[in-house]
């Protein structure tokens, strides 16, 4: 596989693109917004600059990186002669399965085609296609450039051969592929998520604050963030859609989200994206003190 092709030049998408260019790879970034690409090359470029200034990569890494992208705002156009498409659009399934119903009409027969959905059934994203077997999750972590960590999701139908292969892809990218089942949350946020949750409802509940909730859980079980600004940092609507998406799967009430998580993403908000969750990230004094706290 040469040919890369990425869906989204969101958060995760442009992270995904970054890894897959920095290592050589033909990568088309695709999203229909034009400002969400050139934010997408912006932040690539950004954090290429921190590795160049930690000296990490050198400028010829940084420049043949950038060189090895290419943006669509047509999913067709970016599609062409992908090898793998990885999809890493917004975590809502109805569009999920409209971009794949897609893919499986426009790109070559042999295009394998992946997800990087953090919760929902890759059984049912293949069933909208006629090539269940070359459908596969590659749940990318936050940051990706960073993290290590690749979910390789197996649907039902998925086929021996195509794990195999984005398995070993995903070692190309110095990463660490963990081969999973197809269950909502997956491994990762069947056991993240919950935690989250509790911490809200621990919150909800007045048993302690922000601060000191997060307090216990680094100083006490060496987490490197708290969980309520691990939320933040996530958005608090995924993970509010992760825990729908668990609760409806498995139907058992310790998925079901706390309801002061509902009531912020009503309100709007969704933590770091947004400006404010659990904490303020504005630019007033009271985002100094708290970020101050958690360095």
């Amino acid at each position: 596989m040469k040919n890369i092709a990425v869906i989204g030049a969101g958060t995760m998408g442009n992270g995904i693109a970054h890894v897959f260019a920095q290592n050589n790879f033909n990568v088309s970034l695709i999203d229909i917004s034009q400002e969400a690409l050139d934010k997408g090359i912006a932040t690539i470029t950004k954090n290429l600059d921190r590795l160049l200034a930690k000296e990490r990569i050198t400028e010829a890494i940084k420049n043949q990186t950038l060189n090895n992208i290419n943006t669509f705002t047509s999913i067709e156009g970016g599609v062409k002669n992908s090898d793998l498409v990885v999809e890493a659009a917004t975590e809502n399934v109805d569009l999920k399965l409209k971009i794949f119903k897609q893919l499986d009409e426009i790109t070559p027969k042999d295009t394998i085609l992946a997800s990087n959905t953090s919760s929902i059934s890759i059984t049912k994203i293949a069933a909208v296609t006629n090539r269940a077997d070359k459908v596969i999750g590659m749940h990318f972590m936050n940051p990706v450039p960073i993290m290590k960590l690749v979910e390789i999701i197996r649907g039902y139908n998925t086929s021996d051969e195509v794990t195999k292969s984005i398995m070993g892809l995903s070692g190309k990218l110095s990463k660490v592929p963990v081969e999973v089942n197809d269950y909502p949350g997956f491994v990762a946020n069947r056991i993240l998520m919950p935690m989250l949750n509790e911490a809200i409802e621990t919150l909800y509940n007045g048993v302690a604050g922000v601060y000191e909730i997060d307090t216990v859980m680094k100083l006490g079980m060496a987490h490197p963030m708290g969980p309520l600004q691990l939320a933040d940092f996530i958005g608090l609507d995924v993970c509010l859609s992760i825990l729908n998406v668990m609760y409806n799967g498995f139907k058992n009430p310790k998925y079901a989200p706390c309801p002061l998580l509902v009531n912020m993403v009503q309100a709007g908000k969704l933590g770091v994206k947004s400006g404010e969750g659990f904490y303020d990230y504005s630019t007033t004094r009271k985002a100094e003190v708290i970020s101050k706290q958690f360095q």
